[in-house]
């Protein structure tokens, strides 16, 4: 076989093969990482804490990457052939993996951690030989500072291409199966692209390109499946009826219909239960808004679903409602979607409703160092955010984040954060409470008895001491004033326990909040 590329001999011929290696070094990035950040993604979504998974998975994939740029010291014939087999084995597998995982997670839930480690470290390796091959190829050609520079530089623009694409278009657009079978297909036509190239050099060119068609027959067949790739794996996951679902740039939404009627998931947490979120929101809203007396002007913090507005709206002294929510998919969802409208009694659409979707965090920060004016305090603010469990979340059940809280609630004002379970992760709960006591509130726990998620506690935070309502909106199915006290009292297996301020610097919530409820999922 010849020393140079066939198009070489001519001299000015080269030139036409280094452009299109390096248009496929830009792909191969683009695709190595959007796998990379597949993996990552999905292990933060189904196993929680983002930080931890993120770590792990791209720590074992550069690893990996490693391991597969020291392998390729072992290519030494035959390079084009073998740079082809690499780009199928990579589009299989690496194109693949969102639904491996998405499957596994339903069916094998017990397999799915070495699955995804296996996927990341054989994805990693088959992609860590990529690059190696192409400056092998291109070495025949290119002098080696204009070769190193030229590659980078391709590598880096194809990885900065797609992780402003990944979470601002492909996954919202496509999902995150069809997104990984996407790059998997553009692996795939790179490796078509070099069947092309080097038809001349490679042996048994006619079984290349029969594995080149299969490869591509076999990813189009999936990305024309893949809502019913979803559908199998989520159906199994959730048990129920799969009425609606969708992948933002935030979270997986997934709404079920079945015996306990409708029931919202978000990353693969229940939110709520149709048949008895009434207790849960009665809970969550009643105790600080009666006990204020006539607040006007209201705020919640997540509650997306609106059914903590809808709570709040009993009340005829509510003049306005602002809801903060981050995901817009969320609020739409539930304004729209005459189905699940009807659950939150159309709330999200009454005129008292003002929609912020943005992150709680930043908008509470907008009040900034100077006080707060009329128009920036609330007389009760609702915080309805999923549980901490990772440090995205965590980070709303700091120290930093309820001294904010403080400043947009006036000196009458109530704030009621919902605060996980005080009976299943004790010191979580009491955490929160010695986090709110921190900035110099007065924190009154309590909690209700929700079947869906077992005893749930919530937190009263309030510059002056609380004090029990004597009266109730009409219509509640739950609380009763004569029964709200019995919410206030904490046996002795959910009584206070000494407890850490939660901060931005250290996040010990979610590391508790993880190891409290992974024991009850390991029993």
């Amino acid at each position: 076989m010849s020393a140079v590329l066939p198009q070489a001999r001519a001299g000015a011929g080269a030139r036409p093969v280094e452009v299109a290696l390096l248009a496929s070094v830009f792909v191969i990035a683009a695709c190595g990482l959007v796998y990379e950040l597949s993996a990552a993604a999905l292990s933060s979504y189904l196993l929680g804490d983002s930080v931890l998974q993120f770590s792990t998975v791209i720590g074992t994939y550069l690893f990996a990457m490693g391991v597969g740029s020291w392998l390729s010291r072992y290519f030494e014939r035959q390079l084009p052939a073998h740079f082809l087999r690499i780009e199928l084995l990579v589009a299989l597998v690496g194109g693949a993996l969102p639904a491996i995982l998405f499957i596994a997670n339903a069916w094998l839930p017990g397999a799915f951690r070495l699955l995804l480690y296996g996927l990341v470290l054989v994805v990693g390796m088959l992609v860590g030989l990529e690059i190696p091959l192409v400056m092998r190829i291109l070495k025949r050609n290119v002098a080696l500072k204009d070769l190193v520079s030229q590659v980078l530089t391709f590598d880096y623009l194809g990885a900065l291409a797609v992780s402003i694409a990944f979470p601002l278009l492909l996954v919202p657009q496509l999902g995150m199966i069809r997104t990984g079978l996407l790059f998997g297909f553009m692996n795939a036509a790179v490796a078509v692209w070099a069947l092309w190239l080097f038809r001349h050099e490679l042996r048994r060119v006619g079984s290349h390109a029969v594995a080149c068609a299969l490869t591509l027959a076999v990813i189009a067949a999936a990305f024309a499946g893949a809502d019913h790739i979803t559908t199998v794996a989520e159906d199994k996951f959730y048990q129920d009826r799969i009425v609606f679902s969708a992948t933002s740039p935030y979270q997986r939404i997934v709404v079920t219909r079945g015996q306990l009627g409708h029931r919202l998931f978000l990353n693969g947490n229940l939110q709520f239960a149709e048949r008895d979120e009434y207790r849960y929101h009665e809970a969550l809203v009643h105790p600080a808004m009666a006990a204020h007396g006539a607040p006007k002007r209201v705020a919640v913090l997540g509650g997306g679903d609106g059914m903590a507005v809808r709570e709040i709206l009993k009340y005829p002294s509510v003049e306005q409602v602002t809801l903060v929510e981050l995901d817009p998919n969320m609020t739409k969802l539930f304004t729209e979607h005459e189905t699940l409208a009807a659950l939150n009694g159309g709330s999200l659409k009454s005129p008292k409703v003002r929609i912020v979707n943005t992150d709680a965090f930043q908008w509470l920060q907008q009040v900034g160092a100077a006080s707060a004016g009329a128009d920036d305090l609330f007389d009760v603010i609702v915080v309805d955010f999923p549980d901490p469990t990772n440090f995205a979340i965590g980070k709303l059940y700091t120290n930093a984040f309820y001294a904010l809280l403080d400043k947009r609630l006036s000196a009458s004002g109530y704030a009621v954060i919902q605060t996980t379970s005080p009976l299943v992760a004790r010191r979580s709960f009491w955490t929160v409470v010695t986090t709110i006591e921190s900035v110099g509130m007065t924190a009154t726990p309590y909690h209700a008895h929700v079947p869906s998620f077992g005893e749930w506690g919530y937190i009263i935070a309030s510059r002056r001491p609380y004090r029990l309502p004597d009266t109730l909106p009409d219509g509640l199915q739950f609380l009763t004033p004569g029964t709200l006290p019995l919410l206030f009292a904490f046996p002795k297996d959910m009584a206070r326990v000494p407890a850490e301020v939660n901060r931005l610097s250290n996040q010990v919530l979610v590391t508790t909040y993880e190891r409290e409820w992974g024991k009850v999922v390991a029993h």
